[in-house]
């Protein structure tokens, strides 16, 4: 399968995470639960409990 990205970034959604504030784009791996993610790495993921960011 081609894929036919070319490489425009800029035009993709992005967030903070929850823990750092690290600034995440979209992924083709999020499509369908990108209103879930919260987390930019599991490093931040294990560290939510610490920071108070809702599970």
């Amino acid at each position: 399968m081609k894929n036919d990205f070319k490489g425009n970034k800029h035009a993709l959604p992005a967030k903070p995470c929850a823990v750092c504030g690290r600034t995440m784009t979209w992924r083709k791996a999020w499509a369908k639960n990108w209103a879930e993610v919260l987390y930019c790495s599991d490093a931040c993921r294990a560290r939510k409990k610490h920071h108070g960011a809702a599970p």
